[in-house]
């Protein structure tokens, strides 16, 4: 049998790292993965799905992931229910991941946009304006 899931997407908000009684870290986000057709009003369809990593692995999501980040999660489905306040059963269906590739560097996901942007010194007449005494030959 054979339970695996490898899925590409941003985290919709940055993760939170807890500890359990026993002192193990997990952490738990929601990532956002479009999918690979549009719905019937032309626009792409989006699924969130929940993802919990455990010890090291979530003290290092926890650490360098963030909202919006590009992120693969390769790991397996769970199913887990509990019984809810009201006396229902609650059904919970999350990635349970034990890989976190970061996709992006934190500088890719912050880079500034359009007229933000600092103008390239090498365009241009590709002449640079070097003095004989800063050459080392």
């Amino acid at each position: 049998m054979l339970n695996r899931v490898i899925l590409i997407g941003r985290p919709t908000k940055d993760p939170e790292l807890r500890y359990t009684p026993a002192g193990i870290a997990v952490t738990q986000f929601t990532i956002a993965v479009d999918r690979p057709f549009s719905g019937q009003d032309g626009k792409r369809e989006t699924d969130f799905i929940p993802v919990v990593t455990w010890r090291q692995l979530a003290e290092t999501v926890a650490n360098y992931l963030r909202k919006g980040r590009l992120c693969a999660v390769e790991g397996r489905i769970q199913v887990r229910n509990y019984e809810g306040g009201d006396g229902r059963k609650v059904f919970v269906t999350e990635v349970i991941a034990d890989n976190v590739r970061f996709l992006e560097s934190n500088r890719e996901s912050q880079q500034p946009t359009g007229a933000q942007r600092t103008a390239d010194p090498f365009q241009g007449e590709g002449q640079l304006d070097i003095s004989d005494d800063d050459l080392p030959f």
